[in-house]
């Protein structure tokens, strides 16, 4: 049965919430060091929830404080000079942060200008910690470009012509970006601290529990029943998944390890499964309410409540994984694939005692997000403290100390993990930030652009695409989106555009490099659970997923389609309108019934249901 191939869909196995090992074997497990970690880091954030306003050069570099030893000290290095290094850079790096949190009164009052040897020292220290971090936490990209971009801001005065600054004093400009909010610890940084970390460890909360089986029967039981049952599957569980987890590579693994196995074993090519589940876990980063984190990013750079963002992005995201539905059904009628029998079916029975692991805590999320006025940290601490009690419960039901206790260190630590994996992003992404700010880059790389499209916006929209699938190959989202939008949205918004569209623009864009060639994280992690060569999965990925790429171009052909909160009706239309086009587009990619006039017709019907007469 296909719910009973992996451990996230075993209703016996500890990720389950089952028969779950007892708290001695899951600290052997896990190790001491890293649940005590992972519990400062659950601790101090949900402290911050109910414990009102503090010192932002307190909370923040206390945020990073317990990052890094997940970085430096947790994490596998390439041999003893890296782990030693690190060792060095990490506590240097822990003691100039204490630093701050110990001095931050007299600091706050030298308005960010540095003063002695062992200020600058501390600023060195930890911008090049914050760069190694990021190094070791993702990948080289991101700290490259934070380190020109530093190069620019302190040696910019010498470049010649439109893209020279005026001169920094050395002091002023470290000071800016370490003893302000100018950089490391810019509100970007703030929205790490205090509004992302407590979604993530409510997702890891609820990820530790039985929510993996809830949403994985759910899924089988309502798209099972469909042809390319299985594949249909891997969808919807995707998208549930992309619920508690806007992490798309996180999205892979997880649901690909029942998924990709369970499609290849009832025939699908081994390229087409793991395309699938690649698609498919891509929507997760554009599934409210987390999206990766990227909406609580947007709401602070768009200075709108979180909630707006998210309901700017419901619908966006349904067309999302309505596309690749409709791709897996063109291929269902290509390829004759079948519906999955009874057998496989996990039946209403399991669905019912499961769904509720994944569906209490987001109902109560829900509730106060849109009917009550507590802040969204707020609302997920409660959301927190209900799913903690849930997992004294297993997916039948019964009540066990030892595995309540063992599931929530396992979302202890899984929280500590990940909060610092997005601390890593967002504090070196604040750096390239706060150095835009201070040097006004950002003002002539916009006048370049607007120079560049000819004051065309569906021109400058193609050239922002394709930068954002640039940045995004070799960054995280998150990042790929907060450096392109930095440099391309302020064009798109004095070329008409608003700036929640020019946002959400960026965003998807951003998101797409997963499953795009030739850089495409999602496609080589399922490529390797299919265990097949990654090239053809990268091309189905292509061919399935081609009409997602036409989506941000049809919000902003259609705009009400973002207006679902104030403009339910016409947003509704405009989907329903944008939908069909990119299901004809879909079908010209694919086409099933392979006549010689049906991929131009039904390519040219698409484009004009799209974007003439746009609502």
């Amino acid at each position: 049965m296909i719910h009973r191939d992996s451990p996230l869909d075993d209703p016996t196995g500890p990720a389950a919430g089952g028969v779950a090992p007892s708290p001695r074997e899951t600290i052997r497990a896990i190790g001491a060091v890293p649940l005590l970690f992972g519990t400062a880091t659950v601790a101090f954030h949900l402290y911050l929830v109910f414990a009102g306003l503090l010192p932002h050069l307190v909370t923040r570099p206390i945020h990073l404080m317990l990052a890094v030893p997940w970085v430096f000290f947790l994490r596998e290095t390439d041999g003893p000079l890296a782990r030693w290094s690190g060792y060095l850079l990490a506590g240097l790096g822990l003691a100039s942060c204490a630093y701050l949190v110990v001095s931050h009164k007299p600091l706050a009052e030298q308005y960010g200008s540095l003063e002695g040897g062992l200020q600058m020292a501390v600023a060195v220290i930890l911008i090049v910690t914050v760069l190694e971090m990021a190094r070791r936490a993702i990948k080289a990209v991101l700290p490259a470009v934070a380190t020109v971009v530093l190069l620019y801001g302190a040696f910019g005065h010498l470049v010649p012509g439109h893209f020279g600054h005026g001169e920094l004093p050395v002091s002023y400009f470290l000071g800016t970006l370490v003893i302000t909010e100018g950089g490391l610890w810019s509100s970007l940084t703030g929205v790490s601290v205090n509004v992302i970390a407590p979604f993530i460890i409510l997702g890891a909360f609820i990820s530790a529990g039985a929510a993996g089986t809830g949403f994985m029967s759910l899924a089988q039981q309502v798209a099972g029943r469909f042809r390319a049952g299985a594949a249909k599957v891997a969808v919807l569980s995707s998208a549930m998944y992309g619920t508690i987890s806007g992490v798309a590579a996180a999205n892979t693994a997880s649901t690909g390890m029942v998924t990709i196995p369970a499609m290849k074993r009832l025939g699908y090519p081994p390229s087409l499964a793991a395309a699938v589940e690649a698609v498919a876990s891509t929507g997760g980063q554009i599934m409210p309410p987390l999206m990766g984190a990227t909406v609580f990013v947007m709401a602070e750079l768009l200075h709108r409540p979180y909630i707006e963002i998210m309901g700017a992005a419901t619908l966006p995201a349904a067309l999302f994984f309505l596309t690749a539905w409709w791709g897996v059904h063109q291929f269902a009628i290509r390829l004759d694939l079948r519906p999955l029998g009874s057998t496989d079916m996990p039946g209403w029975g399991i669905v019912a005692r499961t769904v509720p692991f994944f569906l209490v805590p987001f109902a109560i999320l829900i509730f106060f997000l849109a009917f009550t006025k507590f802040t969204p940290p707020y609302a997920a601490a409660v959301a927190i403290v209900t799913t903690v009690l849930m997992l004294a419960a297993d997916p039948n039901g019964r009540i066990s100390l030892s595995g309540w206790l063992s599931r929530i260190l396992t979302g202890v630590a899984d929280a500590g993990r990940q909060v610092a994996n997005i601390a890593a992003i967002i504090v070196c992404a604040s750096l390239i930030v706060g150095v835009f700010n201070m040097t006004g880059v950002g003002v002539k790389i916009t006048s370049l652009i607007l120079s560049a499209s000819g004051g065309d916006l569906w021109l400058a929209l193609l050239l922002t695409g394709l930068a954002s699938l640039v940045l995004g190959m070799e960054l995280p989202t998150t990042a790929a989106y907060i450096i392109a939008v930095a440099v391309a949205g302020p064009a798109l918004v004095e070329l008409g555009l608003p700036e929640l569209y020019a946002h959400m623009f960026v965003f998807w864009y951003a998101l797409l490099c997963t499953i795009t060639p030739p850089v495409c994280g999602n496609v080589f992690i399922a490529a390797g659970i299919a265990k097949t060569p990654w090239i053809p999965v990268s091309l189905r990925s292509m061919q399935l997923g081609i009409g997602l790429f036409i989506v941000p171009l049809g919000f902003v052909a259609n705009p009400s389609l973002l207006n679902l909160g104030t403009e339910p009706l016409l947003s509704v239309l405009a989907a329903l309108k944008v939908g069909a086009g990119v299901w004809l587009i879909s079908f010209a990619a694919i086409d099933p019934f392979r006549r010689w006039w049906s991929r131009p017709l039904a390519l040219a019907l698409g484009a004009a249901v799209i974007f003439i007469g746009g609502f």
